[in-house]
């Protein structure tokens, strides 16, 4: 993370303007993609006077204006932006410039229709929509860094400019290209990758059903087959498709940091319900700082999912502050039933970023749309307009941040418990021909993290390049891809006194998607203490009696305690597992690794945690009668450490025993903090406080 993210307007000269509306110092960003160009002029001067009155700090400006600033190969129009970037300086609002490669207008598909992308069956897929474009061609790479050197030229200078925006939400609808250019592309990445037909034959056991590979260029991607497709072809094309587009955007960031060295560089990313395509902590490391864009799915656990993601892309961040680039203020357009945010439910959501480490809260979009395929997507200005209950929660939400500012620039705090996110065992436990195509990586995962909610206890996701001894439990749900190095570096850690705990269909293949011969867990076998010759799915709606009350879906194993260190915690009571191992813990050096052989789900999973976490001296921070109804977050940096309150019910919840000054939220006698429905308090303490 940069000092950058704490964007100030630059005057004429350079130096800060004097007439910000955020004043001076760090601060949090408030803002939203901003679309002048779908209103006439006289709309842009009200636009900027609600901004001002919003507290707005940033804009996004140009993300799919390819068209409008390219209306020809042989032509460019720049005036109308001019006009919006020297009106939003003229007003102190800086500007995220997007490079608007994100959808290829209509004459550069005319002319060039082999920049479309193609599916698996061959389908390509026509202009009409968005992101019609294949990461691989040359013909659309010539294209769009062309336009990302003119506007870096163009604005190089220009002092509203505070950060570039590439492309637009890099792969939601493009990530998996089949067509000819994708094939020597990918051919390409296999030889990095591989070195030799010899190592690539090995990885992908192409001795099976004759695959054997004699030529780079017999090699495709794997398109619609007569069976199930090579398992490790699909899962390096999954890595493939990532870095393709990582490759983008890297070719776009080197234009940007060659022509404005000083200019910070973002992409949005998408970390939010079942996104997976883009393998976004391989990706952290080229921008710098890491945005996402966010978006409420609604279910039973539809604000535990927000508080996941949120903490997630604090986890690809390393911790450090990030950027909310894109949330709702309230419905959105692309559900089947697009219902409207409860009163609350925006500073909440938008908070509860904050929480988990965003420096900038901004919406998709400013004004609504009064045509398109968004115009019933909600904004900060509805259709109704300013006069609406949704502009005032906009405008005392920008209070809430400005009373925020001193939370600007903290890094996360590390919680007491890890959840171990790894997108190689998301992609490679979900492919065909496994054992059970009902297992749900991302849900498993949420379930632990909603589970822990529910006892008040604070938990970080992480990934695979985190620092993991800082947490004193480490779960890893479905860790189903372990490398040899990664084995290593979890029996380190359980030996060196952390407390692992992994589940079903874990440790079984390396990366290559070979299995680990001798039994299961695979890799993770003499770690745990148990062995099993067999996995034992079971069918949707089934379920098995385990003897402390709780029930188990999905999945079961045949375990057999292989070491007298193995202690059983809970065992099967019915079904065919019936007096066999259920959960185990097996202690090691200082620390611990248990085993949860099946899906046990948020209120089993609620019941066994405090088992697996006493052992580790973890548990809530929370007075008792709060646990469950707060969630808390905490951040830490040089002005203190900020404790954040969330009250994830429909009702009050006092918090008693609290320490610290209030800068948001209501405040009772001898420490009570007062949470309203729906509301977040937020404490500062000193730095050294616990």
């Amino acid at each position: 993370m940069i000092s950058t993210l704490h964007l100030r307007r630059r005057g004429a000269d350079g130096a800060p303007a004097g007439d910000d509306p955020a004043g001076p110092g760090p601060r949090l960003v408030y803002g939203a993609d901003y679309n002048p160009e779908q209103w006439p002029r006289e709309v842009w001067e009200e636009d900027v006077r609600l901004m001002r009155e919003a507290g707005v700090t940033l804009v996004s400006v140009a993300i799919f204006s390819w068209a409008r600033l390219q209306p020809s190969a042989t032509e460019w129009d720049f005036g109308w932006l001019d006009e919006v970037m020297d009106l939003l300086h003229g007003a102190g609002i800086a500007v995220d410039l997007a490079t608007a490669t994100a959808s290829p207008p209509p004459w550069l598909t005319t002319a060039h229709p082999e920049i479309l992308p193609v599916t698996a069956d061959g389908t390509t897929l026509w202009p009409g929509a968005r992101q019609h474009w294949r990461p691989t061609s040359p013909v659309f790479r010539a294209h769009a860094l062309r336009l990302v050197r003119e506007m870096a030229l163009r604005y190089r200078d220009h002092p509203v400019l505070a950060a570039w925006h590439v492309n637009n939400e890099l792969g939601c609808h493009n990530v998996y290209d089949h067509s000819d250019d994708a094939a020597r592309a990918f051919r390409e990445w296999l030889r990095v990758r591989y070195g030799t037909l010899e190592g690539l034959n090995h990885a992908w056991g192409t001795a099976f059903w004759s695959q054997r590979y004699g030529a780079w260029e017999e090699i495709l991607p794997p398109r619609r087959a007569a069976s199930h497709p090579n398992p490790t072809q699909q899962l390096d094309f999954k890595r493939f498709s990532s870095d393709a587009l990582r490759d983008h955007l890297r070719a776009e960031r080197e234009i940007l940091r060659e022509i404005t060295p000083d200019v910070p560089v973002t992409t949005n990313f998408m970390v939010m319900g079942g996104t997976r395509g883009m393998n976004y902590p391989e990706w952290a490391d080229e921008i710098d700082f890491v945005s996402n864009d966010h978006y409420v799915h609604p279910g039973p656990q539809d604000r535990d999912e927000l508080s996941f993601s949120a903490n997630l892309v604090s986890g690809i961040a390393g911790g450090r502050p990030w950027f909310l680039m894109e949330h709702s203020t309230s419905a959105v357009n692309w559900q089947p039933v697009n219902a409207a945010k409860r009163p609350g439910d925006l500073a909440r959501d938008s908070l509860l970023h904050v929480a988990h480490g965003a420096d900038a809260v901004c919406f998709f979009q400013w004004r609504q749309s009064a045509a398109g395929a968004e115009k019933y997507h909600s904004a900060m200005v509805p259709h109704a307009g300013p006069d609406s209950e949704l502009f005032r929660a906009v405008t005392a939400l920008g209070t809430t941040l400005r009373e925020l500012a001193p939370v600007a620039g903290t890094d996360r705090e590390a919680a007491p418990v890890g959840i171990l996110y790894d997108w190689d065992s998301w992609w490679a436990a979900e492919q065909d021909s496994h054992p059970s195509s009902l297992l749900d990586y991302r849900q498993e995962a949420l379930d632990w993290y909603s589970a822990l909610l529910a006892l008040g206890v604070r938990a970080d996701l992480v990934t695979t390049r985190a620092d993991l001894s800082r947490h004193r439990v480490l779960i890893a749900p479905v860790l189903h891809v372990v490398p040899a190095a990664l084995a290593k570096e979890l029996t380190r850690y359980a030996e060196q006194g952390g407390h692992l705990v992994t589940t079903y269909f874990s440790g079984v293949v390396d990366e290559n998607d070979h299995v680990w011969l001798g039994g299961y867990p695979g890799a993770l076998r003499e770690l745990l203490g148990v062995r099993a010759e067999e996995f034992g799915p079971l069918a949707a709606g089934e379920g098995v009696a385990l003897d402390d009350g709780t029930t188990g879906t999905l999945w079961t194993d045949r375990l057999t305690v292989t070491d007298p260190a193995t202690e059983v915690l809970v065992r099967y009571a019915d079904g065919v597992q019936a007096g066999r191992p259920a959960v185990t813990r097996r202690a090691t050096g200082g620390g611990a690794a248990a085993y949860v052989s099946t899906r046990l789900g948020v209120d089993g999973l609620t019941r066994l945690l405090p088992r697996l976490l006493d052992p580790a001296g973890v548990g809530s921070e929370l007075p008792e009668a709060a646990r469950g109804r707060v969630e808390t977050a905490v951040r830490r940096g040089p002005g203190g450490r900020f404790v954040f309150l969330v009250n994830r019910t429909d009702g009050t919840v006092p918090v008693t025993g609290q320490r610290g000054d209030l800068l948001v939220g209501t405040g009772g006698p001898d420490g009570t903090v007062v949470l309203g429905p729906r509301e977040v308090a937020v404490l500062r303490q000193l730095a050294d406080a616990r």
